[in-house]
């Protein structure tokens, strides 16, 4: 087997995607609210030779779904019924918010930035990232870090206030301090958003994530608002364009949840990961969401 520049491809080679999950979930809940989601990439990129497998990844596709390190108290928990409840749930998340209003701060994020540095490194490779919520934020961030010259743009930032470029990110080769883990492919972000406007995180986003990013939006979200998600759209390369046939950003007619099930949407999900490899295939492109999705076809909310 080989690629499409003709370098040899081993037979088993993985589609590996990093996942990960939103503020108060676990790896292990999110890879259940997903299931569905899990089954139709199987079904749209089946090991080869099979129709629809990926040339370049003939083993299929592999999720890998790490668990954010921050163990979460009763009171970071939205609704949690602290006198009715008798034990705390198993909630995690990449960092907590801090603040009453922005310029917002996040306390903890070199830890979740660390643990998915290292699932990169023990895991990996990965082709891309997909993310909820919180972590739809952390799928936009990581991009960014992997880009080539990031750093240095972290390390102008620095001087002007800004945070400076994560440790866990970096390894020394022996000749040269590199980042971790090449480059992604694509990230896909679903009610995701943009950090704060603090000037402690403008290196993510400037200059612009250049690697392909979808954004799913859910156009009745009374958790994170069109305005904060836009601002990771806008943030990125391409923004709210269409590339090669395939929108990069696809409303749902839901709320904060991810419609892992409605066709329409899984279609879009595909053609964008099939464009941003270089494998498209003709006729498989998504609607942009505009089409009204059946109740019974909907992921209930996380």
């Amino acid at each position: 087997m080989t690629t499409t520049n003709g370098a040899a491809t081993p037979s088993d080679r993985k589609l590996k995607i990093l996942m990960l999950h939103g503020f108060t979930q676990t790896g292990r809940t999110f890879d259940i609210k997903t299931k569905a989601l899990k089954k139709s990439l199987d079904k749209h990129f089946p090991p080869g030779p099979k129709p629809g497998h990926l040339k370049q990844y003939p083993g299929g596709v592999e999720l890998v779904y790490p668990t954010a390190p921050i163990r979460l108290d009763v009171a970071d928990i939205p609704g949690f019924d602290v006198d009715g409840d008798k034990e705390s749930p198993e909630a995690y998340g990449w960092w907590r918010r801090k603040g009453d209003d922005e310029p917002y701060t996040y306390e903890g994020m070199e830890l979740g930035l660390a643990r998915i540095a290292e699932t990169l490194t023990e895991q990996g490779p990965f082709g891309g990232v997909l993310g909820f919520s919180q972590g739809g934020a952390a799928a936009g961030m990581v991009a960014s870090l992997l880009e080539p010259g990031r750093r240095e743009a972290f390390e102008a930032a620095q001087a002007a206030g800004g945070m400076r470029y994560p440790d866990s990110f970096v390894q020394d080769t022996g000749y040269i301090e590199e980042a971790i883990h090449p480059a992604l492919r694509f990230a896909v972000s679903y009610s995701g958003f943009g950090a704060s406007n603090n000037a402690l995180y403008r290196a993510f986003y400037e200059p612009k994530i250049a690697t392909p990013m979808c954004h799913f939006l859910g156009s009745v979200d009374t958790v994170v608002s069109e305005e904060r998600s836009l601002r990771l759209v806008d943030s990125c390369v391409g923004g709210r364009g269409v590339e090669g046939g395939v929108p990069r950003v696809v409303y749902h007619p839901g709320g904060h949840f991810l419609p892992s099930s409605g066709k329409q949407y899984v279609a879009a999900l595909v053609a964008f990961i099939r464009e941003a490899i270089g494998e498209s295939e003709q006729g498989v492109v998504g609607d942009g969401g505009k089409q009204e999705q059946r109740v019974e076809d909907m992921e209930m909310p996380f």
